[in-house]
């Protein structure tokens, strides 16, 4: 091998990997700022110094340090892990599917898992109602929870695999059988709202409300866990996604099995909606927005979007659960209405903009 000669990488490249590396730097550091942020602000305001006393331990305030560590804290590590995962799902949805609208919410995913953990509510009483706002429902089995939220994701990402298979299936498609499936589970959720009790009805209402304050510490580190298990799936597989997407048939060439990658991405994605939305309830549209937002920074390469969407994703759930808690204080917004008036805007500009092309 020594008589061969080394090729110059052209300039040009390094300073496009720069640029790429540079940009997500600085939304990391963003992402840090609206979590601190997010940690800060609310009905009580803490002052920067004392929130950082109170995180290094050197702060005697100790009516600070309840707020902290007891609410803000774990809401908006619960902020952060959900926008990460439901960002990273979206990304890997666009591309195995080639879709650019495909996401858990406008696919019909996350709509699906509510109904599944909608179901468990209703038929094994795994919601149980509290006295407090803060705490007005409880899952009281999570793992039951979740699997009856994961059953029902699959089924749904199953469906839209199959149909993406088709000869002729185009995007539009794609997402109208989405919004199908969504209208279809919906209707599901209300139908066990009709025949449920007082004490069942008010936990699904309340629970379909996407929010990130009612997830206890256990919850956290469950959903953290299934989604650095899934981005590191994505992210051991990205160059798969990168021929995916310039194509199936130059996918194959390369030798990517392309069935393989999109079912089990498929069914990582899922699992990943399913835990956020079993222990959260729906957030919609972050999956949707978050990589386009992404893609016009740092294009289409997932060594730099799979990342920056996650870092996207988190940033804006941080920002609109900041907002939802100081815009009407002292009452609190779930999040969720904040991402769906951000992301409705957002999902009828894709799509003017895909039919004008």
């Amino acid at each position: 091998m020594s008589h061969l000669k080394r090729v110059a990488v052209p300039t040009e490249y390094h300073h496009y990997i720069r640029h790429k590396r540079t940009a997500l730097v600085l939304l990391g550091l963003l992402t840090a700022l609206l979590f601190l942020t997010a940690v800060g602000m609310g009905p009580v305001r803490i002052p920067l110094a004392e929130l950082i006393g109170v995180l290094l331990g050197r702060s005697a305030n100790a009516r600070f340090a309840t707020i902290i560590w007891n609410i803000r804290l774990p809401q908006a590590t619960a902020a952060l892990v959900a926008g990460v995962g439901l960002a990273a799902a979206g990304t890997a949805m666009q591309s195995i599917l080639r879709n650019p609208l495909g996401s858990p919410f406008t696919l019909g995913i996350a709509n699906a898992g509510a109904f599944g953990a909608a179901l468990t509510v209703t038929f094994f009483g795994t919601g149980v109602m509290r006295s407090t706002v803060a705490d007005a429902i409880t899952i009281t089995s999570p793992v039951l929870t979740t699997l009856g939220a994961f059953v029902f994701c699959m089924l749904t990402a199953l469906i839209i695999v199959w149909i993406a298979e088709l000869r002729g299936a185009t995007p539009e498609t794609m997402v109208l059988c989405g919004v199908a499936l969504s209208s279809l589970f919906s209707a599901g959720t209300m139908f066990l709202q009709y025949f449920a009790d007082d004490a069942q009805l008010a936990a699904i209402v309340f629970w379909t409300f996407g929010d990130v304050a009612r997830a206890s510490v256990r919850h956290i580190v469950i959903m953290a866990v299934v989604t650095g298990g899934g981005l590191l799936y994505f992210w051991f597989h990205r160059w798969a996604f990168n021929a995916i997407d310039a194509g199936d048939e130059t996918a194959r060439g390369l030798g990517i099995r392309v069935q393989r990658v999109r079912i089990t991405g498929m069914m990582v994605a899922a699992l990943m909606t399913a835990v956020i939305v079993s222990f959260l309830g729906v957030i919609g549209f972050v999956g949707l927005v978050a990589p386009h937002m992404v893609r016009r920074l740092l294009g289409d390469d997932h060594r730099f979007l799979l990342p920056g969407s996650c870092l996207a994703g988190g940033a804006l759930l941080l920002a609109s659960d900041t907002v939802a808690r100081v815009l009407l204080s002292p009452h609190v917004l779930p999040v969720a209405v904040l991402t769906a008036f951000l992301g409705a805007p957002a999902f009828l500009y894709l799509l003017i903009r895909g039919y004008r092309r």
